[in-house]
Parts: structure tokens; C-alpha cells; sequence
């Protein structure tokens, strides 16, 4: 394990099975928890190509509202968006950031609820999901019904004693 950490100068993941999905189901349905990912930007072209992602790195927030909200009825899709939005937002401290108001980062992901799967899996890892119409990124669009747009919008947030800093 040392010399692949060494040869690949320490940028190695793996891939864990440790969840049932009846105890996912309930930590879905509780009302404390919220929906994150420590997934990555990646892409399936460029630089950000390089090996076998995790599905997750593609499809979290899509299977989701798919599989759990549409499909198993886990939770309401306005109680999971709040799951995957301000909850998060707010336990990490991010200010201005979570929730559609005036004067705060405009990020929203336009989606259509009969349609939003994942379809990333272990053999075929970076594909894109189903169903999602627009991505908006501090107010730029970075994603349309033709694909990327080419902007950038997005900012490396810092925590800070007072919140979190762009």
C-alpha cells in the first residue's frame, strides 16, 4: 500500500461496503439528518477523467430524489430538497448559502421530479444523470439542456470564525 501511495503521490481512493439500504432508508427519513456527498468534481473528458470514480461522484443528489423520493417514498421531495440544501448549509456554516433569497448565491439546479435518476454505476461510473434541466452557479448558468456552458462561476468556500468566506 505504501509504494502505490508513493508511485501515485498519494492520490489513491477506495471503494468501502459498509451500509445496508433498509438503515440508509431510515437515516434518509429522519428529520435530523441531511443529504451530503464527499464526492469530487470530476468529468468524464479532460484532466478530471483519469480512473473509476465512485457512481456517487455523479449520481448522489440524483438517486436521491429518484430512487428515495420518487420512487420509495423515503421522504416528501420538498423535505429532502431541505435535506440537500439549507440543512447542510447551515451545519457547515455557510452563510448566505442554502436557500433562495435575495442577496444570497444564487445555486440552484433546475430538475424535473418524474424524471431525475442516477444512471452512474460500478462498470460505467461517469455518466451523467437523467432529469436535470439547468445548474446555476452563483447566478451563471453552468449547465444547460446542451451540456456544460464553459462557466466557472463556482468559489473554494473557507470556514471562519464568522462563518464561512469565500
Amino acid at each position: 500500500m505504501r509504494k502505490l501511495l508513493v508511485e501515485e503521490e498519494g492520490r489513491v481512493g477506495m471503494i468501502t461496503f459498509a451500509m445496508s439500504e433498509d438503515h440508509l432508508k431510515r437515516l434518509l427519513a429522519h428529520p435530523l439528518v441531511g443529504v451530503g456527498s464527499d464526492g469530487m468534481a470530476v468529468a468524464p473528458y479532460g484532466p478530471l477523467s483519469k480512473g473509476k470514480p465512485h457512481p456517487r461522484l455523479y449520481g448522489t443528489f440524483p438517486r436521491v430524489l429518484g430512487r428515495y423520493v420518487r420512487e420509495q417514498r423515503v421522504a416528501p421531495l420538498e423535505e429532502m430538497i431541505r435535506k440537500m440544501t439549507s440543512m447542510p448549509a447551515g451545519h457547515l456554516g455557510f452563510l448566505r448559502r442554502g436557500a433562495l433569497k435575495i442577496g444570497w448565491a444564487a445555486d440552484i439546479v433546475v430538475f424535473d421530479p418524474a424524471r431525475v435518476i442516477d444512471r452512474a454505476t460500478w462498470t460505467e461510473p461517469a455518466l451523467y444523470p437523467e432529469g436535470i434541466e439547468c445548474v446555476v452557479v452563483n447566478g451563471s448558468v453552468v449547465v444547460n439542456g446542451n451540456g456544460h456552458t464553459g462557466h466557472l462561476p463556482g468559489k473554494v468556500l473557507r470556514r471562519s470564525l464568522r462563518g464561512v468566506v469565500a
